[in-house]
């Protein structure tokens, strides 16, 4: 719950609200005490703007819940909670406050229309212990500009007061490790009506009222909890089935509803919203880009320059001053009299056709006029990536035509054994950095978040362009990671959860200290070999192999890892555990940004199984998904939470500041850190690294070629 509440304050940066402004989102509607579209405590049929991303924190009678919902489609919205139950202490319990976690998904099945409703179907905490399981089908109408109307039919929580029937019968008991789909009571037992308006009474301000369908019985303590029993006291008396709300919107677009709820007791929430399609800040703070002179036509011919070294020598140098003042790192430049191959390293620019754009508008400042066609090699840790090819009278001709109008005349391929090596003489690339960490632990029940901070030394020195020897050290300055006491039941070899220890003793710690090498193989072939101390767990070696060609929506790839596990000091010592893990993984770009992955294979307890990615990516950089991992570890093996699985977001530095970086913050909400389905945190492996300049990626953003 802090950890959402923290991830709403540093990362989602609110932007302002209005639609007719290019750079900003549209409104969102509001979202109920679940942390989705609703109106208190009730659902509504409305979606928010797609890829809306929205967290909320509320509290009401002792109970707080803090929620991340997504707009996962334009009809279709996910959500995740935490909600925390101060004085809710079943029997067998022996925490003062209760812990759950769920997750939502609701779907669109109509959208409204002149005269018909919106109509959406929904599944609450359908993963989970079921504490708050229900379903419901809801349709949602507005009557004028200002007044909407809802109304719906409910099951389970939502079907358990003022009930007008059944669809069958409904397993009442809760699943005590929770992390299971909950498909056996889904739209059977009661079921009851519920309903509400909502009215827009100025700009910023809106009012509520719903009746709700809701019991509370647990919460009342009337009512079963897992295996636990009943708890008294109740949290509330439910004396009402009427909810009325006030909802004031910030000019920033967030907001701030306090709630009369149940005729009894009173609740509010903060609801904070951002949308990654929009832009946080103006973009194109960088400094203009230089303008492309068509050449003399009479200077087309002139090859005296190709048999003078001095010439070729002094356009090497321009060229390269030209381009670290834009930000791009020279590696080398091969000259022929009408040919130029420039491989070149980009630090700098998220978007890489924008680096792609840079280098070609330097390449035709500088180079002779007889060089008419120009070969772009990009690469990464030494790996040449593509080899983009542009004709500079293209350049020319289209410099202040639409950017697709070059896209359709540039050629990429494959750059396998075109790579041109550093050019001698050039410094070889180090880098030497101090700057805070902080890493964190949740969802323990004893207390939800934990978190470490302190400051990390990171370094690295290429001895050769694909060969990189890097480390960093930490140390702790403050936290509470090392104050867990409970001890984790595991079946398994303990391969994570001895995470406590490894922070109390662990106070400065070598986090990792690694020598690796990056290469080509063969045609659309990358490999990866690195040994060392792979992170503050586990030290070893670690092989990788990529197959993706430049046009292909599909890659392939396989890694395998031999390690053996790091004392709990995180200096250079080994414990006795010693495995072979391994991986084959597929990789698609189902198109409209969204990004699939596959991992089946052997993880570090020596189970066998496979991960699921699927991961919505923008142009600007932002993404944002969810894996799972089911293995051959029962649920009753792995422990609470059943199976591994997490929601990721990734926040680009480019969007928060509206200058180029290809700095990023990513933050991972993992259920539970537990034994089962857990892999080995290698550095840089291929797939991110690679496909930034292939096909479709480059399509993506290529409307910042000119930029």
């Amino acid at each position: 719950m802090v950890l959402l509440s923290g991830v709403a304050a540093v990362c989602l940066w609110p932007i302002q609200a209005g639609a007719e402004d290019p750079f900003t989102a549209p409104l969102a509607p509001s979202h109920n005490l679940y942390g989705m579209p609703g109106l208190i405590d009730m659902p509504t049929a409305d979606m928010s703007p797609d890829a809306q991303l929205t967290t909320t924190v509320g509290h009401f009678a002792g109970t707080t819940r803090a929620s991340l919902s997504f707009q996962i489609l334009p009809r279709l919205t996910g959500s995740f909670r935490y909600s925390a139950l101060a004085g809710y202490v079943p029997d067998n319990y022996d925490l003062s406050t209760y812990y759950d976690r769920s997750f939502d998904l609701r779907y669109q099945l109509v959208e409204e229309g002149d005269l018909r409703p919106a109509i959406a179907v929904g599944l609450r905490d359908f993963i989970g212990t079921g504490l708050y399981g229900g379903e419901y089908i809801v349709a949602t109408k507005g009557i004028g500009d200002k007044l909407r109307v809802t109304a719906g039919l409910g099951w389970g929580r939502l079907g358990s007061h003022g009930s007008i029937g059944s669809t069958g019968t409904r397993p009442s008991e809760l699943l005590g490790e929770g992390g299971i789909p909950t498909y056996d009571r889904w739209f059977r037992g009661d079921v009851a009506p519920f309903g509400g308006i909502s009215y827009q009474v100025t700009e910023r301000l809106a009012v509520s009222a719903e009746y709700s369908s809701d019991a509370y019985e647990p919460e009342r303590g009337i009512s079963p909890i897992s295996e636990y029993g009943n708890t008294e006291p109740a949290l509330f008396d439910r004396k009402s089935s009427l909810n009325f709300g006030i909802d004031y919107r910030f000019k920033n677009g967030n907001q701030l509803s306090v709630y009369s709820l149940y005729g009894d007791t009173i609740g509010a929430q903060l609801t904070l919203s951002t949308n990654p399609r929009y832009a946080n800040t103006p973009t194109g703070l960088e400094k203009a880009p230089a303008p492309i002179i068509p050449r003399q036509r009479a200077s087309l011919n002139d090859l005296g320059w190709s048999t003078d070294d001095t010439q070729i020598n002094s356009a090497k140098r321009t060229l390269r001053a030209a381009l670290e003042g834009d930000g791009l790192a020279y590696q080398n430049l091969s000259l022929s009299p009408r040919e130029a191959t420039l491989q070149i390293r980009n630090p700098r620019y998220s978007a890489e056709p924008q680096a792609i754009g840079r280098a070609a508008r330097q390449m035709a400042r500088v180079l002779p006029a007889s060089v008419e066609v120009f070969h772009i090699i990009p690469t990464s840790k030494g790996m040449p990536l593509a080899n983009i090819t542009i004709k500079r009278s293209d350049l020319e001709a289209l410099e202040h035509a639409p950017a697709e109008a070059l896209l359709e005349r540039v050629a990429v391929t494959d750059a396998a054994g075109l790579g041109l090596g550093q050019e001698a003489g050039l410094p070889a690339r180090s880098s030497l950095s101090l700057a805070p960490y902080l890493t964190f632990s949740v969802f323990d029940p004893d207390n939800p978040i934990r978190i470490d901070t302190g400051l990390r030394l990171s370094g690295s020195y290429f001895v050769t362009p694909g060969l990189e020897l890097s480390g960093s050290v930490t140390h702790k300055l403050a936290g509470n990671l090392d104050s867990v006491t409970r001890e984790i039941p595991s079946n398994l070899p303990r391969v994570r959860t001895d995470y406590a220890e490894y922070s109390r003793q662990g106070d400065t710690a070598i986090e990792h200290l690694t020598l690796s090498h990056f290469g080509r193989p063969g045609k659309d072939l990358y490999s990866r070999v690195t040994a060392g101390y792979l992170e503050t767990m586990y030290a070893g070696i670690s092989g990788e192999v990529l197959w993706k060609p430049v046009d292909s929506r599909l890659a392939l790839g396989a890694e395998v890892n031999h390690v053996k596990q790091r004392d709990f000091d995180q200096k250079f010592g080994l414990r006795e555990y010693e495995t072979t893990t391994g991986h084959l993984s597929a990789y698609y770009d189902f198109g409209n940004g969204f990004h699939g992955q596959v991992d089946a294979g052997r993880y570090l307890a020596g189970d066998i199984g496979a991960t699921f990615s699927l991961d919505r990516e923008f142009s600007n950089g932002w993404r944002i998904g969810a894996y799972a991992t089911f293995t051959d570890v029962s649920a009753e093996e792995y422990g609470e939470g059943s199976f591994d699985k997490g929601i990721r977001l990734t926040i680009p530095m480019s969007w928060a500041l509206g200058k180029p970086s290809r700095r990023d913050n990513t933050v991972t909400l993992q259920s539970l850190t537990r034994d089962g389905g857990a892999r080995v945190n290698v550095r840089d492996r291929l797939y991110q690294r690679v496909r930034d300049y292939h096909q479709p990626e480059l399509n993506k953003e290529w409307g910042r070629v000119w930029r």
